[in-house]
């Protein structure tokens, strides 16, 4: 197994992990940042209130999302698996 290999491997595979995570953590980055905002016009510093719309807005995201997000895992993994036998031979 060559070094660029490996190194293609790991690329791929931390692209990945990005490209998966993105949606929920832009999500949460933008629901955050709208209640952080509300908070600040009304003055209203309650922490429940920053929890709860993040988690129904990235859950909401996370069931949209989710077929996307495991075709692109079982692509990844079934590539991974055909790289296999190159790397033991």
């Amino acid at each position: 197994m060559s070094a660029a290999m490996v190194i293609e491997l790991i690329q791929r595979a931390l692209l990945i992990g990005l490209m998966v995570s993105a949606p929920l953590l832009i999500t949460a980055l933008v629901s955050g940042v709208v209640v952080s905002l509300l908070q600040a016009v009304t003055q209203v510093q309650e922490q429940s209130l920053t929890f709860i719309p993040k988690l129904l807005t990235v859950a909401l995201v996370l069931i949209l999302t989710l077929p996307w997000m495991l075709r692109t895992l079982v692509e990844y993994l079934i590539e991974s698996l055909r790289t296999i036998p190159m790397v033991a031979g």
